[in-house]
């Protein structure tokens, strides 16, 4: 593992981050005392997917739910007042 100063670490960014990313890490120091490692993360390529019916038990729907404010919506269009 190499260390490198800020100033070299800022020329040389994007050359040094794909290092890292090829699983050489490096130092960056600042008047040769180190102060990070810079290491490639071991992340998901893909985020997870979306799972359905994971509140499943959590929330209740009525059983006359299709039906719920049926005469308020029958009155508003047309129907007996």
């Amino acid at each position: 593992m190499h260390t490198v100063n800020i100033h070299e670490a800022k020329t040389h960014l994007s050359r040094l981050i794909e290092q890292a990313v090829t699983g050489e890490p490096f130092i960056i120091a600042k008047a040769g005392k180190p102060l990070v490692k810079v290491v490639r993360l071991d992340a998901p390529d893909t985020p997870q997917p979306r799972r359905l019916g994971f509140m499943a038990g959590q929330i209740a729907i009525p059983d006359d739910f299709d039906r719920m404010g049926s005469e308020e919506i029958e009155q508003l269009f047309g129907g007996e007042s």
